[in-house]
């Protein structure tokens, strides 16, 4: 059993401010959990504590059921993979992810069995007798992963590994590590600010903002119900566009008004809304149609495209309403011209709502019985540090 608990978990260097702030966290055994967040957010310095690297400045940190508060790295069962490889330029493949086995004198049969078998799972075989400058980065790293995962560890961690491989080898390395913790199913931690590695490898996303959770939750609850501005324009591809408004009460229905446009947003989950009440508006471009016909969409925009960009089968145009810059992602096909007057619509299940003052969701779903809410930091309001998931 691997699970990792943190209660209160702080850090500060020389008594200065907090570096991460009072943190409450558990990750189940065999789950793999990726810290995601901007530079400086704290997420990297978690991950140093969690392996023993860093000391532990207040709070209390368990794996397996033992604290580990004070104890040294070596003695914690945790392999760690870094960004940049760390491997000895002057042995071998096979020296290299042996050489955790020899310091501990295990036997040298078993350590040629093990490392063998290791390499057959992360396709080294054929690569044992070279050194690493012979190796691209994909395999170097493929490399410092078996190192790690030879000795068989509680915990596997790892810092950004794929920051320093071009975009072809991330994919590549992205699914071997996959592939990987499905058939160990070993506790794993990966801490990276990509947030298309977080989406497609993590069982739960840990979103992180100047040392405090910002949101936790699984990746399709990441995506679909941001709980804040910050979560919102950190989590998908293309970014979420945002439009700034004021709302209205016209006949019992709140109306979202921005410049010439009033869209109605008669949806139950739109009933808090109070008039005068500055709000910010959040769509993401995959949802903005391009209008055809006459047909009276409600909820509408128009905009004078500027810029396309084809990605392939789809493209991603941007246009300009009224000073706003968004952003919709349209078939390639169907890729209206630069300079054109292009009306979009969308639907209301599809527009978040957030607070202009807190940066909070206040058009999330309602909470289904059993499920917390996810711990939500705004620069406006104290975090109060929990763990937990939003609804589907």
């Amino acid at each position: 059993m691997a699970q990792i608990v943190c209660k209160g978990l702080t850090k500060r260097y020389d008594g200065g401010p907090p570096v991460l702030h009072p943190l409450d966290l558990q990750i189940r055994d065999g789950e793999f959990v990726v810290l995601l967040g901007p530079s400086g957010c704290g997420k990297s310095t978690m991950l140093r504590m969690i392996a023993g690297l860093e000391d532990i400045t207040g709070g209390e940190l368990s794996i397996g059921g033992a604290v580990v508060n004070a104890l040294p790295a070596r003695e914690r069962n945790v392999a760690m993979v870094f960004q940049n490889y760390a491997l000895y330029p002057h042995m071998t493949v096979y020296d290299n992810i042996a050489f955790g086995l020899r310091r501990l004198k295990v036997p040298a049969p078993e350590i040629d069995r093990r490392v063998r078998e290791v390499a057959a799972v992360l396709s080294l075989d054929a690569m044992l007798e070279r050194k690493p400058r012979a190796m691209s980065g994909g395999q170097q790293q493929r490399a410092a992963i078996a190192r790690a995962m030879i000795k068989t560890p509680a915990v596997f961690l790892f810092d950004e590994p794929l920051s320093n491989l071009d975009a072809k080898l991330r994919a590549q390395l992205r699914g071997d590590i996959k592939r990987l913790h499905q058939r160990l199913k070993t506790t794993t931690v990966y801490v990276t600010h990509d947030q298309l590695e977080a989406m497609t490898l993590a069982d739960r996303v840990i979103l992180m903002r100047g040392g405090h959770i910002e949101q936790a939750g699984t990746p399709s609850d990441m995506y679909h119900y941001p709980h804040t501005v910050f979560a919102a324009g950190f989590i998908g591809t293309p970014a979420m566009n945002f439009i700034d408004a004021t709302i209205s009460i016209e006949n019992g229905v709140p109306h979202a008004r921005c410049h010439d446009r009033s869209w109605p947003l008669a949806a139950p989950r739109f009933a808090g809304l109070q008039a005068g009440q500055a709000v910010k508006l959040a769509i993401r471009p995959n949802y903005l149609k391009i209008a055809e016909g006459h047909a009276p969409w409600p909820l509408r925009i128009d905009g004078r495209i500027e810029l396309v960009e084809l990605l392939g089968a789809e493209a991603l145009v941007s246009f300009d309403f009224a000073g706003e810059k968004l952003a919709a992602l349209v078939p390639a096909n169907a890729v209206p011209t630069l300079g054109d007057m292009v009306t979009f619509h969308f639907e209301d299940r599809e527009l978040h709502v957030f607070d202009g003052q807190t940066g909070r969701n206040v058009t999330l779903p309602a909470i289904s019985p059993g499920t917390q809410q996810a711990p939500v930091h705004t620069p406006d309001t104290p975090a109060t540090p929990q763990r937990a998931q939003p609804a589907a």
